[in-house]
């Protein structure tokens, strides 16, 4: 699986670590960040099933792959916003190098544990950010980075809706910068996907029944019905897309996603792979032919 470039291989660590390796060394010469390769291999490690005491990912629409494009899309995030501000204003490296590891790491708490009686990874959808926070505080001290810990335990939450964002405490407003790129670089490095709609028709919706998020338990005991099959998840996507667009990403996230058409020279292939996901479903949904949700004309 290629990336929005079409360059680099985002369903393997090494290839993704040593791509955001480089653009962190041409950002920031004369810093050491071999600690990067290390957090991709351990990543590896951890997705894989290979770390004592956890077992493999299994959420297939949260996956490695997943994950590794929104660290990459990150790193792009980052240089482009450096690129955007004078050096006063800039990150620098160690809140870049933070960021990173907060989406690298920001869907870890949807592993199992070994010890933990789950059946699959997706019933934790709900408190899965909580989660990868409590990862990360038992990780990151194991590769000399304990002293990010309290920051990124906060910082993921930008991934999430377990909070207000606008209650969560921080150090600086730089903090809170990183941690509105991280929640942009989740968002449109998923809907940016070429194949994000099939995604969330055979992928995303199962996560969905089995995390209780297609479902809903009322006070008063009924049962309220977000998505009824995988096909209304579809109809009600363009409405999702949208409503991400303005009140998240323009939003919350404060437009930063702007910023990535600086690393690219100017574009910005992620926006505009964004909306011709929305516009090709669009398409297909005024054509009311539900075979059509059901097939293969999902993929642009």
């Amino acid at each position: 699986m290629l990336d929005i470039t079409g360059t680099i291989d985002v369903g393997d660590p090494e290839a993704v670590g040593e791509a955001v390796a480089a653009i962190f060394y041409r950002r920031y010469p004369g810093q050491d960040f071999a600690i990067i390769a290390k957090l991709y291999n351990d990543f590896g490690v951890l997705y894989r099933g290979e770390l004592p005491g956890f077992l493999a990912c299994d959420t297939s629409y949260h996956d490695m792959q997943h994950v590794l494009d929104v660290s990459l899309a990150m790193a792009r995030l980052l240089d482009g916003y450096e690129i955007d501000h004078a050096p006063e204003c800039q990150l620098g490296p160690e809140l870049a190098l933070m960021g990173l590891v907060v989406a690298l790491f920001h869907d870890s708490g949807y592993i199992r544990r070994a010890h933990e009686n789950v059946v699959h990874g997706a019933e934790y959808t709900k408190i899965h950010v909580s989660r990868s926070a409590q990862f990360m505080a038992e990780y990151l001290p194991t590769v000399g980075l304990a002293s990010m810990v309290h920051s990124v335990g906060k910082l993921v939450h930008f991934t999430g809706y377990e909070y207000n964002l606008e209650q969560i405490e921080l150090p600086s407003v730089k903090h809170r910068v990183v941690g509105a790129l991280v929640g942009t670089a989740d968002v449109i490095a998923q809907m940016a996907d070429p194949a994000y709609l099939e995604k969330c028709r055979d992928r995303l919706y199962p996560e969905f029944e089995l995390g209780g998020i297609a479902r809903r338990q009322l006070d008063d005991g009924s049962e309220q019905i977000i998505y009824e099959s995988a096909e209304d998840l579809l109809i009600k996507t363009p409405q999702f897309m949208q409503t991400t667009i303005t009140g998240r990403l323009e939003g919350q996230f404060d437009g930063l996603y702007h910023h990535i058409a600086a690393h690219f020279g100017g574009d910005n292939p992620y926006m505009n792979a964004l909306e011709a996901n929305c516009r090709h479903l669009e398409e297909l949904l005024k054509k009311n032919d539900p075979a059509l949700l059901h097939g293969s004309a999902l993929r642009r």
